[in-house]
């Protein structure tokens, strides 16, 4: 009984969880350098252009949001170590208040977005292709494209959160199998390494 009991059981194999997320993180990384190394090259050859189009931008909007990703980081990080101490309420609100970090952000994108709409600027709108030079729509574009994937990511890591909570929840990620937990931490420590350097490409450097 006792053998068929543990093959009942579903496989567990923390090692090769981890090690597919670290691959997934790797190409994921080779995407945003790819847009990265665009953003480079375009902003060398249309240094003026990329300036005045940088400072469309709301720096405040940028800083703030860039401290909600650095505390939720913080807070999800908390939340792998009080539950390796077996600390499950902690541990669900620890996780819980990433979430709703995670979404501040989005909230706070939202309204960035929405003024440079009620601005007329949007990919292919009539005022970024008639009233701003190529280097400006090139700036936009990349823009729109990097922040906008960069959201998308955000919300893949917020239902990847949101089902590890509920998981911790139930008992099937505890102390003794944490692996969803650590790999939706690596996750989002993804996610805020991205935006650690799309904050000053876009938002600093004028």
């Amino acid at each position: 009984m006792e053998n068929v009991t543990q093959h009942s059981e579903p496989h567990y194999d923390p090692e090769a969880s981890k090690l597919g997320m670290w691959l997934f993180i790797f190409t994921e990384l080779l995407l945003f350098g790819g847009l990265f190394i665009v953003y480079s090259i375009y902003r060398f050859l249309n240094p003026v252009a990329f300036q005045l189009a940088g400072e469309e931008l709301n720096v405040v909007i940028g800083a703030i949001n860039t401290i909600i990703l650095l505390v939720s980081s913080m807070t999800i990080a908390m939340s792998t170590s009080a539950l390796q101490q077996k600390n499950k309420k902690l541990t669900v609100f620890l996780l819980v208040v990433t979430v709703i970090l995670a979404l501040v952000f989005l909230v706070n994108k939202y309204f960035e977005w929405g003024t440079k709409f009620h601005h007329g600027i949007w990919p292919g709108s009539a005022h970024l292709i008639n009233d701003m030079s190529k280097g400006e729509i090139l700036f936009f574009g990349l823009y729109f494209v990097m922040t906008g994937l960069h959201a998308l990511h955000i919300i893949i890591g917020m239902i990847f959160i949101i089902v590890a909570l509920k998981r911790v929840q139930k008992g099937t990620v505890n102390a003794d199998r944490p692996s969803l937990l650590e790999n939706a931490g690596l996750y989002w420590h993804l996610v805020d390494l991205i935006w650690i350097f799309l904050f000053p490409l876009f938002y600093l450097i004028h």
